[in-house]
């Protein structure tokens, strides 16, 4: 039975990057898609690949995801994250919780006990009692966040949801998606990231995708299913993605982006927002391609 080529796509959120943090931005998206890659490379999983690749973003500030979360109303980080096999169409997912240091961690293992969405106390006994990695509530607020919060000023470099999509070399897809929700939302708000089909899905039968952006935009359209189901008759991810995008800006306002692995291992994307955050690898680059915008669409090939 032939192997085939894995290949790992990262996003690091639609959103406005000023320029002064566009190389934060490609480090980041870079250093994960590494992370996702060693994984693939050694013959893991597409699921381990994901939670590899998620726990650098998650733990770098650059991003709205684990560490450098935005803050809610109470000035505290509640964090959402999930993940989908396409094998098994098995998912995990957490919501709302606090004092968990990676969070995609956590929906994995629950993914591999029984898929289930658990939020807020619930989420965190889960993690605390598998022993998964717990901090301080206040361990996951940084600096720049906390200000930003404190004077409650717009923010142009406005941070957003990540999220990974890989393909391993038995030819099984994964898709996870993790974030720190919105500036000042309302305490115990959830959006799309922990929402099967909305945040995130995966189907080995015809592809894998995260998306990006604003949830309340994106849940009505079911942006991550949309985009999955536009890939049947073997278009390519790329106008797939377009596709969704399209259908999401004819009906609801608000901006958002997904990635898109589909089952040839062929990559995708697509956003309506200013810029966006991307990064992948496959085994013809020596070094993940990285991008904080997209001039044209990728050749159909």
């Amino acid at each position: 039975m032939s192997q085939t080529k894995p290949v790992i796509i990262v996003h690091g959120g639609a959103k406005t990057i000023s320029e002064d943090k566009v190389e934060a931005n490609h480090a980041g998206c870079r250093a994960a898609a590494l992370a996702g890659w060693s994984v693939l490379a050694q013959g893991g999983s597409a699921a381990e690949a994901v939670e590899a690749a998620i726990r650098v973003l998650e733990s770098d500030q650059t991003f709205n995801a684990g560490f450098g979360s935005t803050l809610n109303s109470e000035g505290e980080v509640e964090v959402d994250a999930a993940i989908m096999d396409g094998a098994t169409l098995s998912w995990g997912a957490v919501a709302a919780v606090q004092g968990v240091r990676h969070p995609i961690a956590a929906a994995r293992r629950i993914m591999e006990e029984k898929p289930r969405l658990l939020v807020a106390r619930s989420g965190e006994r889960f993690a605390l009692e598998h022993g998964l990695e717990m901090c301080a509530k206040k361990d996951l607020i940084s600096e720049e966040q906390y200000e930003e919060w404190k004077e409650d000023v717009e923010v142009l470099d406005r941070p957003n949801t990540v999220g990974c999509v890989a393909l391993d070399i038995n030819g099984n897809l994964a898709a996870g998606t993790s974030t720190g929700g919105t500036n000042g939302q309302p305490q115990g708000r959830v959006g799309d990231t922990a929402l099967v089909g909305c945040g995130l899905y995966a189907d080995n039968r015809l592809g894998g995708c995260s998306t990006t952006g604003d949830g309340e935009s994106i849940i009505p359209v079911v942006l991550a299913k949309s985009a999955i189901d536009a890939l049947a008759g073997g278009r390519h991810p790329d106008e797939a993605a377009q596709q969704a995008i399209a259908t999401l800006q004819s009906r609801v306002e608000g901006e958002a982006g997904c990635i898109l692995i589909d089952c040839q291992g062929r990559i995708g994307w697509a956003y309506n927002s200013e810029d966006m955050a991307v990064a992948y690898m496959n085994e013809e680059l020596s070094e993940p391609a990285t991008f904080t915008g997209k001039e044209q669409p990728l050749a159909a090939a």
